[in-house]
């Protein structure tokens, strides 16, 4: 039996060594994803990794219920699909701390807790937000484009660049270059003519 590891955080901003830390000294290979646990597990590559190395009898170690899933349901289908392959699953910390050979009560709380933990922050987040513009202040991420930069996008956008070609020229991803031209043809700003999207 080979002990296999997941890791997932939601964003590339979170750190998975807190994570590394438990697994590493105890599966034969861990799998890592940056990616949100409400996709489907069809969206999830490192799952759908760890889900192929994996062979009956073998162990799916996880440091936490809620990295099989933030979503109740996907959880539960990660559970099923490995539950009916023969692969036991072992839960580092929490409430359903232990190997699991088939789901039980307590699995199913750990991911429906998470779920319910993923909706309280996204509850939170955006109260936060519209508290902030009540009182005047813009939530958000901060803007990756300074004033040249816009300058540039916009003069270049007006020349028939394409929008492509401009985040190339100007470094800058994207979406950005839509996100700016769309910003000031909303504003009325932009030249009239638009630029292929492509």
């Amino acid at each position: 039996m080979a002990l296999v590891g997941l890791v997932r955080v939601s964003t590339s901003r979170q750190e998975t060594a807190r994570q590394h830390d438990d697994l590493d000294p105890i599966c034969v290979k861990v799998f890592e994803e940056k990616i949100s646990g409400k996709l489907a597990v069809a969206d999830r590559p490192g799952l759908q990794a760890a889900l192929a190395y994996l062979r009956p009898e073998d162990m799916l170690v996880v440091q936490e219920a809620d990295r099989l899933g933030r979503n109740l349901l996907e959880g539960l289908l990660v559970l099923n699909d490995l539950f009916e392959q023969g692969i036991q699953v072992k839960v580092l910390h929490g409430i359903a701390a232990g190997e699991h050979t088939e789901r039980s009560l307590i699995l199913d709380l750990a991911l429906a807790l998470a779920e319910d933990r993923r909706r309280d922050i996204a509850r939170k987040t955006r109260d936060g937000l519209a508290a902030a513009a009540k009182r005047g202040r813009k939530g958000g991420r901060p803007r990756v484009v300074d004033a040249d930069k816009r300058r540039a996008i916009l003069a270049r956008h007006t020349e028939g660049q394409s929008l492509r070609e401009i985040a190339c020229g100007v470094g800058v991803s994207l979406a950005v270059v839509h996100g700016e031209v769309k910003a000031a043809r909303d504003a009325g700003v932009a030249n009239s003519g638009t630029a292929s999207l492509d």
